[in-house]
């Protein structure tokens, strides 16, 4: 590629990995957790639409995290990306299930301290998570990464759908973390996040057929 087309193709993917799904109005929507991070540097929003009420998609997303049920991403991009992780579960897991405000949802082994707690939720609408240990332990002196995941459920079609909305705020320090996240994390949660909405509304519209079935 030349350098204009390089140039190109990483607008492109920044672009896809702030908006992939999501509409001008959910962008704009002030959604629960927003607050968490309130004065952010990059704001990424995504949607789906699922056609499966809002109750066969709330399981999934409170069961996430680093080996308990994963970020229902593909094989292939956890094991470029995170060979340590698990294949992403493809059943809802009763013990996984009860999780409150507070508690902690790990994204990595437990020797890099890595994960995000819960600091919203609203069953079957909201789960908010923040987490400021997003960096390996030794750039945590030198580097900060203030971070928040919101999973935002909104019923449509007379709630036999629902439109899930994912958004992330942050900011990071110093100057060369936040160029580091405008070439690289953006444009990777796009891949990233693309995978999640996919992974969930495939689990949530299998559930749901099941429930109809029987």
């Amino acid at each position: 590629l030349t350098t204009e087309r390089q140039g190109m193709v990483e607008a492109l993917l920044v672009h896809l990995g702030r908006t992939y799904g999501s509409t001008e109005a959910e962008r704009r929507m002030r959604l629960p957790g927003d607050d968490i991070v309130a004065d952010p540097m990059v704001v990424t929003n995504h949607a789906i639409t699922i056609a499966a009420p809002a109750e066969c998609v709330w399981p999934w997303l409170v069961q996430m995290g680093w080996h308990r049920a994963g970020w229902y991403t593909a094989r292939w991009v956890d094991r470029l990306l995170f060979p340590q992780n698990e294949p992403s579960a493809d059943r809802i897991i009763p013990e996984l299930q009860d999780i409150g405000v507070g508690s902690f949802i790990p994204d990595g082994a437990p020797e890099t301290e890595c994960g995000l707690i819960v600091e919203l939720l609203e069953t079957e609408r909201a789960l908010a998570l923040h987490s400021t240990s997003h960096l390996p332990l030794s750039w945590r002196k030198r580097a900060n990464l203030d971070w928040s995941w919101a999973f935002v459920l909104q019923p449509v079609d007379d709630g036999r759908s629902t439109r899930f909305i994912f958004r992330s705020r942050w900011t990071t320090a110093p100057w060369w973390l936040t160029l580091g996240g405008w070439l690289v994390i953006v444009p990777a949660d796009f891949v990233m996040s693309r995978d999640m909405l996919h992974g969930i509304k495939q689990r949530a519209e299998a559930l749901a057929h099941i429930r109809v079935r029987d």
